[in-house]
């Protein structure tokens, strides 16, 4: 396992990149990175009940999302869904919401599940009901900072690319991340 903040700094790095070539795959990297990032001071500040345990889910997670990238960039075999994101990402009718939006998806509706299953599934039978219970509640702390990001990625990612969000955003006042925060949250459960 690398250094948890030298994942960051990949990520923070590969997306220069990308925002240097324009290449909008760059929307969702950068916005994972603020997320990744957050998550990082989260184990650091002691806030997870097993964060040994969600450090290496972290890093899990992050390695599936890598790996397909990886197999996109030299032409291998990628997860459908992972091929879908990069092809639209060179689609410049799209907008940013829709580009954030796929990778977010992807990641999450295809890349969690496969991480939770593969560091749940050899331990779950032998957990006690109160390590459960611990797993599900460190998984929903996760819903909770990801709530604490969402105004930074609108300010730092989304709204650079589309003023008229920045507006939309001052308009609906809260509502907008509630919204939001309420699809995550049930494409996470």
């Amino acid at each position: 396992m690398i250094d948890p903040h030298e994942l960051v700094r990949t990520m923070v790095a590969q997306a220069g990149r990308w925002e240097a070539a324009h290449d909008r795959r760059a929307i969702f990297l950068r916005t994972y990175s603020m997320m990744t990032d957050n998550m990082l001071q989260a184990l650091e500040q002691q806030r997870f009940a097993d964060g040994e345990w969600v450090g290496r889910l972290l890093h899990r997670f992050a390695d599936y999302y890598f790996d397909a990238l990886a197999c996109f960039d030299c032409g291998e075999n990628v997860p459908l869904v992972w091929q879908e994101v990069h092809r639209a990402a060179a689609e410049r009718d799209l907008h940013i919401l829709q580009h954030l939006l796929l990778g977010v998806n992807a990641h999450i509706n295809y890349d969690l599940v496969l991480t939770l299953d593969e560091m749940l599934r050899p331990e779950w039978a032998g957990l006690p009901e109160s390590k459960r219970t611990e797993r599900y509640q460190d998984h929903r702390l996760v819903n909770t900072i990801i709530g604490e990001t969402i105004d930074a990625v609108q300010d730092e990612v989304v709204e650079p690319h589309s003023p008229v969000l920045r507006l939309v955003d001052q308009l609906l006042g809260r509502l907008d991340e509630r919204l939001l925060i309420g699809l995550i949250r049930r494409w996470r459960e």
